[in-house]
C-alpha cells in the first residue's frame, strides 16, 4: 500500500504537469498561426478555462473564458478562435481513442465489478436519471445557441482561412500533450485509491474514472455535481469500502476543485472582484473584444505580438 503523502504528491505533480502541458499546447497553436503568447499568459488562459468549465453546466463556459483571456493578452479574435478550435480537433479524437482502448482492454472486468451496484442504483433512481437526460439535452441546446454569440464567431470564414494556413508541426507536437492530459486526469483516481488496503483492480478504476470525468461534458450541473458523485458512490469505479467518502473528496479536489480555485484566484487578481462579477467571462458574453482592455492593469497584460499569418 502506498503512503498518503506519496499519492498526494503524485496527484499534485500530475495536476501541475497537465496544466503546463495544456499551456504549452495553446502556445504551439498560436505560434503556428503567427502569434506569440508567453508561458505565464498561457497558464492563465488554461486556468481561467478550468474555473469557468467547473462552474458552468456541460463545461460550456470554459471555451468562452479562455477566449476572454486570450483577448486580454492581445490576441485577435480570429486566431484565438482558431487556436481553441484546434484544441478541440486534436483533443476529442484522442479522448475517444483512449476511451475505446480502455473499453477494449478492461470493459469486461469493469462490468463484472460495477454491474451489481450500478443495476441497483438505476433501479432505485431511474426517474432522476431520466430527468438528468432531459435537462442535459435542454441545457446543451441553450449552450450551443449561446456559443454562437461569442465575439468573432460571426466570421467563420476568416477562422477557416487561418486554420488552412496552420503548419502540421505544431499539431503533431500537440498530440502527446493532449494524450497526457487525458491520461493524467484518468489516472488520478487509481493513484489515490492505492492508499486503501482493499481497492478494485487498476483497470476497473481507470474505466470508471474515465466515464465519470468525461460524463461531465453532458451533465446539466457544474462539474457534474451530484450526478458524478452519485455515480462514484454507486460503484461506477468499483467498490472502495469505508474509504469511499475521503477518496471522492480528494479526487474531486484534484480533477475539479484545484483548477477552479486557481482560475478564480487568477481572475480576481487580474480583474478584481467587482469587475469580475460584471465581466462577460462568466456572463452572457455581450461585450466586444475591445471592451475587455480597459480592465487590464498596467504592466499586467502586454499585447501579444501580431505579425501577419504565415502564407
Amino acid at each position: 500500500m502506498v503512503s498518503l503523502l506519496e499519492v498526494h504528491l503524485g496527484c499534485a505533480a500530475l495536476f501541475v504537469m497537465d496544466l503546463g502541458a495544456r499551456a504549452l499546447r495553446i502556445q504551439l497553436f498560436l505560434r503556428g498561426l503567427g502569434r506569440r503568447l508567453s508561458l505565464g499568459q498561457a497558464v492563465q488562459v488554461i486556468a481561467w478555462g478550468d474555473a469557468a468549465a467547473g462552474l458552468t453546466p456541460l463545461r460550456f463556459g470554459g471555451e468562452l473564458a479562455k477566449l476572454a483571456r486570450l483577448l486580454r493578452a492581445g490576441v485577435a479574435p480570429t486566431p484565438a478562435l482558431a487556436a481553441l478550435a484546434l484544441e478541440a480537433v486534436v483533443t476529442y479524437p484522442l479522448v475517444a481513442l483512449f476511451g475505446g482502448w480502455l473499453a477494449w482492454r478492461f470493459a469486461p472486468a469493469w462490468w463484472h465489478h460495477a454491474r451489481p451496484a450500478m443495476q441497483a442504483a438505476v433501479a432505485a433512481r431511474w426517474p432522476w436519471l431520466a430527468a438528468i437526460v432531459v435537462v442535459s439535452l435542454g441545457i446543451g441546446l441553450a449552450g450551443w445557441r449561446w456559443r454562437r454569440r461569442v465575439p468573432g464567431a460571426e466570421d467563420p470564414a476568416a477562422t477557416r482561412a487561418m486554420l488552412g494556413s496552420m503548419p502540421i508541426g505544431p499539431i503533431l507536437a500537440a498530440v502527446p500533450l493532449s494524450l497526457f492530459n487525458v491520461m493524467a486526469r484518468t489516472l488520478m483516481l487509481p493513484l489515490l485509491a492505492l492508499t486503501l488496503p482493499d481497492h478494485p483492480p487498476i483497470g476497473v478504476m481507470a474505466v470508471g474514472s474515465f466515464v465519470l470525468l468525461y460524463s461531465q461534458l453532458v451533465l446539466p450541473t457544474p462539474a457534474g455535481a451530484g450526478a458524478v458523485d452519485l455515480g462514484f458512490l454507486s460503484g461506477v469505479a468499483g467498490h472502495f469500502g469505508p474509504g469511499t467518502t475521503g477518496l471522492l473528496l480528494a479526487w474531486r479536489l484534484y480533477t475539479v476543485g484545484a483548477g477552479t480555485i486557481l482560475g478564480c484566484a487568477l481572475a480576481v487578481r487580474d480583474l478584481g472582484v467587482g469587475p469580475l462579477s460584471r465581466s462577460w467571462v462568466f456572463g452572457a458574453g455581450r461585450q466586444t473584444p475591445a471592451a475587455a482592455s480597459p480592465t487590464s492593469r498596467p504592466g499586467r497584460d502586454r499585447p501579444a505580438e501580431e505579425p501577419s499569418p504565415p502564407a
